[in-house]
């Protein structure tokens, strides 16, 4: 079990790292446009091979999901900081 739970962690990890310069290049995409999608989901094939051949289960998805939210959310607001200061 706790290596299970050492997994998780480091692909949620993983994630929120992959997820942080595609929320980074999102922060300059005009909302709802092209290049605003595609940075949301350009990552989603990568973590989905990570998962499966970690041989993570559908039960750990939405930590995951939360893992890639937070990278994004927290590359977003390095763009912003970045602009402003």
């Amino acid at each position: 079990m706790d290596k299970l739970l050492l997994l998780l962690a480091a692909i949620t990890i993983l994630t929120l790292i992959i997820n942080l310069p595609f929320g980074y290049f999102r922060g300059n995409a005009r909302k709802f446009s092209a290049k605003w999608f595609l940075y949301i989901h350009l990552p989603i094939p990568a973590i989905f091979v990570i998962r499966t051949f970690s041989g993570l289960g559908f039960k750990t998805v939405p930590i995951i999901v939360i893992g890639a939210i937070i990278g994004q959310i927290v590359g977003g607001r390095l763009y912003t900081a970045r602009q402003n200061g």
